[in-house]
């Protein structure tokens, strides 16, 4: 993704959660992206509902969208689905570096975990190359892994969330 992209998708974010959606897909010719937010009943937007409020938002000079868009905004016609109350908490593991999110030790080698299985604290979950090093990333709780958020060879940020794990 290049920086325009990476601005686009950081205010569709926070557009969505201003909005109170619980879940978005996105599917471009180059990426795709999966949105799930966690916490207070929200509801679902399809492509269609996104495209009417992004259009009655006001735009700034770049073209993206700013401000809030009210409910109204959205047609009447499609109705919200109301997502329901999670009380399961999970926990997130995420990058404490910039790098190259590997889930193997080597090439070819099977991946350090799979989404399933059973981690420990200090369990080794993935490696993130910085500058040639490859530094170790543990889980810091014990529990299910029950999504695996970055893919291998994918470059990471600090604090990007690499996966969610149900604690015990």
């Amino acid at each position: 993704m290049d920086q325009d992209q990476v601005k686009e998708l950081r205010e569709l974010i926070e557009m969505l959660k201003a909005n109170e959606v619980a879940e978005f897909d996105m599917e471009r010719p180059d990426y795709k992206v999966r949105l799930k937010f966690v916490g207070e009943p929200s509801s679902t937007v399809d492509v269609g509902q996104l495209s009417r409020m992004m259009a009655a938002m006001p735009h700034s000079g770049t073209g993206y969208p700013t401000g809030d868009v009210s409910a109204a905004a959205v047609d009447e016609a499609a109705p919200a689905h109301v997502a329901p109350v999670s009380e399961e908490v999970l926990h997130s593991v995420k990058s404490p570096i910039v790098g190259t999110f590997y889930d193997s030790p080597s090439p070819g080698a099977p991946a350090f975990i799979k989404i399933g299985d059973q981690v420990e604290v200090g369990q080794v979950l993935c490696i993130i190359e910085a500058m040639k090093l490859m530094n170790e990333i543990e889980a810091d709780v014990a529990g299910e892994v029950v999504e695996r958020i970055a893919a291998s060879g994918q470059p990471v940020e600090y604090g990007q969330p690499l996966f969610t794990i149900r604690p015990r």
